[in-house]
């Protein structure tokens, strides 16, 4: 993907005004069709799914019986076909997976990556948006309301974020750029980490836990039923803390480098933690995410060593210490017996 075409930080400023879009050549598009479409997708992700309203957006993640991340899902529904966007990285393996487990249910799932452009807006349509059964399928992120069903362990982010991806056939998407100039993934980047935005597959590793980034907050309902994974994500709610915690940074600028995703984040001399996000923004400067030991105290001050550079960083707090455990474990105990 182009990360930018010409200056970031003025792209930025267009993206938000609605003059620029952003083509994000790295999704992949998945259509589920079938009468069971919806009951199926219910019962092997995060999100209620089974009464999912037609054109209405909402955002899901698919975990493994340990409750870890394993990808997220952006999904849209048209009255005959629910569409999920996510990103492409391992795509075969995921389409293998999932056409596995359909067993006897109504579905039929297809691969629309290399028919659709995936564009990224600032709260305005693309009229070029592809439209089934009247249904134009623009998705708008939920981020940062907390849905039905939701959690958010930490304060809501102040930092705006009206995001939207479109479904354009490739075909036509030339037209796209008649009515908006190309910005680059950076200035999106940017926007997302200042908005305390998780996303795949950024803040997804091997050990990636929904509460560890208030991804409970838009992409699981706490309420619904089984699906797998959940047995842990209620236990670490309920009973636990993750051990992790989404942080944001504000990064020392004088040094005029940015850090790398996966770059270490250091404590004084104790490696706590990896960043997962970075952006510049055009009006905070140099900024991250980063995914940091739970017990790291909100006031230390943090480094990042990224090739030959230590890079000072303030940490603003997203996922408090105190995530998880929302039970009363001396009141569990005493219901139990």
């Amino acid at each position: 993907m182009t990360q930018s075409f010409s200056n970031p930080l003025v792209e930025q400023r267009e993206f938000i005004a609605g003059n620029a879009a952003i083509s994000l050549e790295d999704k992949a598009v998945i259509a589920v069709a079938g009468d069971d479409r919806l009951t199926w997708l219910n019962d092997i992700l995060s999100q209620k799914l089974d009464e999912l309203a037609v054109g209405v957006s909402t955002e899901a993640l698919w975990l493994d019986a340990q409750g870890r991340i394993v990808r997220d899902f952006h999904i849209i529904d048209d009255g005959e076909t629910t569409w999920l966007i996510t990103f492409s990285k391992d795509l075969e393996e995921l389409l293998t997976q999932l056409k596995r487990i359909v067993f006897r249910a109504k579905v039929v799932i297809t691969d629309h990556t290399n028919e659709f452009a995936v564009i990224a807006t600032w709260n305005k349509a693309v009229s070029e948006t592809y439209s089934a059964n009247g249904v134009r399928l623009q998705w708008q992120d939920p981020w940062p309301t907390t849905g039905v069903g939701g959690w958010r362990y930490g304060d809501k982010p102040t930092a705006p974020w009206e995001y939207r991806e479109a479904l354009v056939p490739l075909a036509i998407e030339p037209k796209v750029w008649q009515s908006f100039t190309k910005a680059g993934t950076m200035a999106l980047d940017a926007l997302r980490v200042a908005a305390f935005k998780p996303a795949g597959p950024n803040e997804i590793d091997e050990k990636a836990l929904p509460h560890e980034s208030d991804w409970l907050a838009t992409a699981v309902h706490m309420n619904k039923g089984c699906y797998r994974g959940q047995e842990a994500v209620a236990k670490v709610h309920n009973l636990g803390h993750p051990p992790r915690r989404l942080v944001f940074l504000h990064l020392d600028g004088s040094a005029h480098a940015l850090p790398n995703t996966g770059d270490d984040v250091f404590a004084g001399e104790n490696l706590v933690g990896k960043v997962t996000s970075v952006g510049q923004h055009f009006e905070m400067g140099p900024i991250a995410l980063a995914l940091i030991k739970r017990n790291v105290s909100v006031t230390e001050e943090l480094s990042i060593v990224s090739g030959t550079e230590t890079i000072a960083a303030t940490q603003e707090v997203i996922v408090p210490q105190s995530a998880g455990s929302v039970i009363d474990l001396g009141e569990f105990r005493a219901r139990k017996n």
